[in-house]
Order: structure tokens, then sequence, then C-alpha cells
């Protein structure tokens, strides 16, 4: 077994739940759908492919949250917007408000576990991707790569995400390791609807499951236990 890790860090992430029209909600971590959509962008796989995004889509996800965001939002107009009844452009000249929530200043390490091969193209296409990586949102850029040298690991899930120091360092006045939160995806608990079932121009997903749990840095085996 193989865990993939990825770094997610930069001023503003955006990782949708369950957005509708004018208002684009955020997640408090990264989504599968999300996580998903920037390893396609990294491989140059084609919004119109669905075999690699299901293959992406059977391993499993966990992730450590090193800094939670401060959720805000942005306020934004458009006009000759396509109206969702008729797939037309609205002929009158009307403007379209809507709110589009983010997450300000987080830092995430995501881990993905399961088929080696698979991981290790996923590595070598974060190292050199094919094409632009955000953070959920075109336009929300990561202020460091999510490449991490050493993020292919022949550990388990947990274990991996225990052992990487924080992608982001701690504040000089904490002198314990700190506690932070996680969610992993398990056979039950929390649902989540953000599993791509094709390719994403057909914007199909299934459900998941995740459970949040706390611990300090490096004991999150230890909780689950």
């Amino acid at each position: 077994m193989a865990t993939l890790l990825i770094r997610l860090v930069g001023p503003m992430q955006s990782w949708g739940g369950q957005s509708r029209f004018s208002e684009r909600d955020t997640l408090l971590e990264p989504s599968k759908s999300g996580i998903i959509g920037l390893l396609c962008a990294a491989m140059g796989i084609d919004r119109s492919e669905g075999g690699m995004v299901l293959r992406l889509a059977a391993l499993r996800m966990a992730v450590r949250i090193d800094r939670e965001g401060v959720p805000a939002y942005d306020y934004q107009t458009a006009q000759q917007v396509i109206k969702a009844s008729t797939g037309k452009v609205d002929a009158r000249d009307h403007t379209v408000t809507s709110r589009r929530y983010y997450l300000a200043d987080a830092a995430f390490t995501v881990g993905l576990e399961g088929d080696e091969a698979l991981l290790a193209r996923a590595h070598r296409a974060l190292h050199a991707p094919r094409w632009p990586l955000f953070l959920g949102r075109k336009g929300y850029l990561p202020s460091a790569p999510p490449y991490l040298p050493s993020g292919l690991k022949h550990q388990g899930l947990l274990e991996s995400l225990a052992r990487v120091p924080l992608v982001v360092p701690p504040h000089a006045r904490d002198q314990q390791l700190p506690t932070l939160r996680y969610v992993i995806e398990a056979s039950e608990g929390a649902a989540r609807n953000d599993v791509p079932l094709g390719p994403f121009a057909e914007r199909r997903f299934g459900t998941r499951y995740v459970q949040s749990v706390t611990a300090k840095l490096g004991e999150v085996s230890r909780v689950l236990e």
C-alpha cells in the first residue's frame, strides 16, 4: 500500500460541497472532487475523460488541517448569464449577483491511499503539471507548490499523515505539539456528496463517509485504535 501526500496552502481556497447558482459555498477542508480535479489538471486529464477520474475516486482520502482557514466571501456580479431552465443567455439586460465563499489563509496536508503505480504517476505530474493548478476555484493560486519531494510514501494513510511535518510552521508561542483536526474517509460517519461518478463534464457525484477527529501531531493513529 502506498500514500501520496499533497500540500495545499494559499491566501484563498474554496472547496464547494453543495454550491447552487448564486450561492457558492465552501467546506472547511478540501473535497474529494476538488482534489481529484487538481490531480486531473496536473496529469492533463480532460473534463470529458472518465476512466482516470474513476480510478482516482477509488483512492481513500484523509485531510490533516494544519491551519484552519477563516471563512469569508466575495460579492460578485455578472451579466449575460445562461439560464439553467433554457440553457440560453437571458436576453434581458440585468445583473445577477452572487456570494462566493472561501477560506482565507488555510493550510492542509491531503493524503491519498491506494494503487502505488497510479499514485506515482500523480506524484510525477504534480512536480511538472500539464495545466495550472488551483485551490478549488480558478484564480485561487497556491502560495507553495502542492508537490512534496518526499510525498510518495510506502506506508498507510494515517501513518503517513502522522509523520509528515506541518506545511506551515506553528506559532512561536506554541511549546507543545499542536492539536490538529483530521477528516478521514471511513465506512461510516458524516456523508459527503463529493465523489465523481464519471467525467467532470457530466457533474455526477456519489456519497462517501468521513470521520472527524482531533489529535496531536503524530498521534492520530492512536486516537483511532
